[in-house]
């Protein structure tokens, strides 16, 4: 399929490199331009003993993964299949915030895991099974920060909740100038997936703008704020509004089919 547009799209995709490469692809078969720049990378964050003492001392009811990495380097660590054997006698309900993570924990061998139809944060807060969860105890698989969010409103349900960190990320280093290019290169939209990726990215135009001439600083702002700027959830939209961004779509939810939804 190709997509016509009054204004061709030239995309900015800036998610680790492996998976912007993906969607990259895939647009690249409906017509839509676009480049990759990765700001972070990943790396294991834990150990095998953490994790262990974790589920031994915590015997969680429900553990949430809210991402393919977090499945990715928690089974790295300590296979995910092995977390049954320590957390005690109780069973446990295994979520993930969406398909790709879902998929991902099948290929553990975890075979029953709840997705929602919404992969986002919110989408999981609407399941039924996590309505009512006064007094259980919940585990949330993330990376080394995030997701506030959803463990605040688990715990106002009345659930205890704990964090499993099973990877970081590693934020490049990457000159202000390097947003001239974007600019040069006629880029009109720019996809970010967390709130931490979207404060990096302004502050980086921002650093850029500073450095140039009241007329050229004015072509720069004008450029930051006429882009497109396709999120992965509402709280993502809210902020870009707050740092004055104009052009926001939410493609509920951070996987390539909705962004390419959004998209099109």
């Amino acid at each position: 399929m190709r997509i016509k547009n009054k204004t061709k799209l030239n995309v900015l995709i800036t998610r680790p490199e492996e998976k912007g490469k993906q969607l990259a692809q895939q647009l690249n078969t409906m017509g839509i331009e676009s480049a990759c720049q990765s700001f972070f990378d990943y790396q294991i964050y834990t150990h095998q003993q953490k994790i262990q003492h974790s589920l031994k001392h915590f015997p969680a009811n429900i553990i949430i993964f809210v991402s393919v990495a977090a499945v990715t380097f928690a089974n790295k660590t300590f296979a995910i299949k092995n977390w049954l054997n320590n957390s005690g006698t109780q069973p446990i309900q295994f979520f993930a915030v969406g398909d790709a993570t879902k998929k991902a924990l099948n290929q553990c061998g975890i075979e029953q895991v709840i997705c929602p139809t919404v992969h986002t944060s919110e989408g999981l807060l609407e399941l039924a099974q996590l309505i009512e969860i006064t007094d259980k105890n919940i585990i949330i698989v993330r990376g080394d920060g995030g997701r506030e969010h959803l463990k605040n409103a688990l715990c106002q349900r009345g659930a205890t909740v704990n964090y499993i960190e099973s990877y970081q990320r590693v934020w490049r280093t990457l000159h202000h100038g390097i947003v001239k290019q974007w600019h040069e290169s006629q880029i009109n939209v720019i996809v970010i997936t967390s709130n931490a990726l979207l404060q990096r990215i302004v502050d980086l135009i921002t650093a850029f703008i500073d450095t140039l001439r009241p007329d050229e600083q004015l072509t720069l702002m004008h450029w930051q704020k006429n882009c497109l700027w396709v999120v992965a959830s509402s709280r993502i939209a809210a902020s870009a509004e707050a740092l004055g961004l104009i052009n926001v779509v939410n493609a509920k939810g951070a996987n390539d089919q909705a962004i390419i939804k959004a998209l099109s």
